[in-house]
Formats: C-alpha cells, structure tokens, sequence
C-alpha cells in the first residue's frame, strides 16, 4: 500500500489549521451565533480535545464566509492566559490593548488613542468600554477570543482570589452590563465548565459565568472520524484499530494518522510492534496530562473500571472478587458524566441496550493500560496509600481490590497478554 499524496495531510504538535479543521459543525454554528447576537461563548473540552483549533477557526475570515458571515466589521483578538506569567489582570488588558492595537492598521487615531491608555496606564475594564465605543461609531466590534481561561480562574502570588473575584465581576459587567456590550463579543476556553472552576458563588449575586453559553467539545463521531481518515488507503479492520486506540479523541487520531501516512507513504507494510511503540511513545504525555487533570475520585474510578474490565478477561476468579463494588459506579454518576464529556470513557451501547444503567468503556485501549500501569506504580503514593479508596468503598471492599492489585503487580506479563491490544494491531497488518 503506498498513499500517493506529497504532503502529511495530519496535524502533529501543533494547532490543526483552518483548511484542515475537521466536524464540529454545530459548536461553529453555536458559536456564530453568539457572535451574530454579540453574546458570549464558554468552549471546554479535555486535554487536547481541540480547543485552541477551535479557536483559531473562529478567527479565520476564510471560514466566517464559509458559514455566510462578514468578516469585515470584526475586529479579532485571540490570545492565551497561560503566556501571561504570572497572570493578572493588568497583564490581562494590557495584552488585549496591545493586541487590537496591532488589528487596527487602517485606524491610525484609535491605534493612538489605544496608546495613550497603555501609557496612562488605563488598559482596564474601563478604558476597554472607551474603545469599544470607539469601535462602535465604526461599525465594528471587538471577537475576544480567550484560550487557556482555566489561567484566570485560579489565583497566584500575584494574583490574590479577591483580585480575581473582581476580574471575573468587571468581565461580566462589560459583556453583560455595559452599553458597549453591544460593541463585543467573547468566547472563552477551558479544561473544565467555568462552574466548576474559579471562585465560590455569592449567594447575593448572579454567578460570574452566568453571561456564556456553555458548548462542550466532546470526542469526535464516526463519520468526523472518516472525513479526517477520507483518502488513507487503509483496510476496515485498520480503520477499527485506529478507533479502538485513539478512540474518537482528535488529537490521538491526528498522531494515529501522521504515524501510518508516514508509513504508507514509503510503500513499505507497517511494522505492527514498531507501531505500537511509536503510538505509545508520541502519546503518552497526552494521557499522562488527562490523567493528572483527573480529580482523585475520578481517578480511583478509572482504577476500578479498569480492574472490572480486567475481571471479564482473566480466568483467575479467586484473584478477582469484585462482586458488590461495582455499585460504585452508580453512585458517581456525576463524576463519570465529567470523565465522558472529557473523552476519558464513552457509554458502551452494545452491552447496555436493556440496562437503565450507562454502561461505561474506556476511550482508548491505550488510556486503559495506562491506568492499569498505575497500578502497578508500587511507588505510586496514589496507589501506596489505599485509604484514598476508603472514600468511596468499604473495608471489606478495599481489602478485594487491595488483593486484586497485589495479584496484578506479581502477574503483568499475564495481565498484557489479556490486554493484548498489540495483537491486533499484528492482525490488522497481516
């Protein structure tokens, strides 16, 4: 097999552009029409879900046509909060300011006025509202576009929790509040719902969120998995391999992608185990990320899904007395929820179809033999302190999964021949 394409059509390291945006239809519709509407937008996704290219689709004027929007009267802003170090909200609007300033080439007097705010050190809330009027009498508005918002939403040496309360109150008031709303438009992005992240409510106030609406960016469905596979020469039992370890996650599929291309590209048979290793490698920051992002019940859950898995693959039925554990899971529906809107876990509809109950699977195989390997970090404080599971399970409970990790750790080689995802791969090669 030999693709006969000249370039690797797949995104490795970086952003993936515009040109080669793949799905998402209707969060891009959701989010033009907040931009129509001059209202505002809160994207969240896990790591690498694809929030910065989202974004940067956003500020692409190719695609505004594409969707029948004009470009011309937006005036785009995009930025990080996590290049701001340490953040603060100073650094925030100075950021902003310098920023518009650069859009604004054939506005020599507002790029003026932008300067004199910057030396007067008014690059604020306030002097914001000010341009933003003077970008009404225009007829333009301001697209502020925010990536890595989670920066904003916890405090720092520089950055005290009152400071950031007063932040997040002032951004409110000029999106919601303020007259010149009508002259901006705000689309933030974030690990997490912003309700889950900064500052505590006030009872006697609105919530400092309340003014987005909230889009999530989940996993990508099968057919957004063949558009981005269209015109690789790949078999149906490859295509299953690549869904089984990458799952729909877009950034983990990019890396599949790159890998195979780069070798059908030279006409040879992919090496199964050369494959392997070269996933795993080239992946593995992106799941040791979505691990550590991992609140710890989340993560004590993802260790007990993957030992339940194990127990239907094992005949060790003395090893694996797991019976009565598993009504854990419905009593974290919550957390579970968080996991899948994450990409971490899919519900698995075959096993399910008569159960009230959503049936949970990992993603990708991968990310289930990386929790599995966590396990066996005996070293691991995690792990090391088995009290950790004692808020979720009782003694008698612990003392089951306590003796099922002891019996893993002392039997690896048996526990990755049932993992064995690297067999198929072989299979799918041969």
């Amino acid at each position: 097999m030999e693709a006969k394409m000249m370039q690797n059509p797949f995104t490795y390291g970086q952003p993936v552009s515009p040109e080669r945006f793949v799905g998402r239809r209707s969060e891009i519709q959701a989010a033009f029409d907040q931009i129509y509407n001059r209202s505002n937008l809160a994207i969240w996704g896990g790591p690498a879900m694809g929030k910065t290219s989202f974004l940067e689709l956003l500020a692409s004027p190719q695609v505004w046509k594409q969707y029948g929007q004009d470009p011309s009267q937006a005036v785009m802003v995009l930025l990080s909060c996590e290049s701001i170090q340490p953040f603060t909200a100073s650094g925030f609007w100075q950021e902003v300011f310098n920023l518009l300033k650069k859009e604004l080439d054939g506005e020599p007097e507002l790029q003026e006025e932008i300067d004199t705010l910057l030396d007067q050190g008014k690059a604020t809330t306030r002097g914001m509202r000010q341009v933003l009027r003077q970008l009404g009498k225009r007829h333009k508005f301001l697209l502020l576009l925010v990536d890595d918002y989670d920066w904003a939403l916890r405090p720092n040496p520089h950055y005290s929790h009152a400071e950031m309360e007063t932040f997040l109150t002032e951004c409110r008031s000029i999106a919601y509040h303020s007259r010149e709303r009508r002259y901006l438009s705000m689309i933030v992005a974030s690990l997490r719902r912003l309700n889950e992240l900064g500052p505590a409510l006030n009872p006697n106030s609105s919530p400092w969120y309340n003014h987005y609406l909230f889009q999530s960016l989940k996993p990508f469905t099968d057919p957004d998995i063949d558009q981005l596979m269209a015109g690789m020469p790949i078999t149906p039992t490859l295509r299953e391999l690549i869904q089984d370890i990458a799952g729909g996650h877009p950034a983990l599929l990019q890396i599949a992608g790159f890998l195979l291309y780069r070798e059908l590209k030279t006409g040879k048979v992919p090496d199964a185990q050369a494959f392997a290793r070269d996933f795993e490698g080239k992946t593995r920051q992106i799941f040791e990320t979505i691990w550590k992002r991992c609140s710890e019940v989340e993560q004590t859950l993802l260790m007990l899904m993957a030992l339940f898995k194990l127990e239907g693959r094992l005949h060790h039925k003395k090893h694996f007395d797991l019976r009565g554990i598993d009504v854990i899971f419905s009593q974290h529906q919550r957390e579970l929820t968080n996991l899948a809107e994450q990409g971490v876990i899919i519900t698995n509809q075959s096993s399910n179809q008569d159960s009230k109950k959503p049936d949970y699977v990992f993603t990708s195989s991968i990310m289930e033999g990386w929790v599995i390997q966590e396990l066996w970090q005996t070293d691991n404080p995690i792990v090391g302190d088995r009290e950790r599971f004692l808020n979720l399970i009782s003694h008698t409970q612990l003392q089951k999964v306590t003796k099922t990790i002891n019996w893993l750790s002392a039997n690896q080689k048996t526990v990755k021949t049932a993992l064995a995802w690297g067999r198929i791969v072989l299979a799918a090669f041969s």
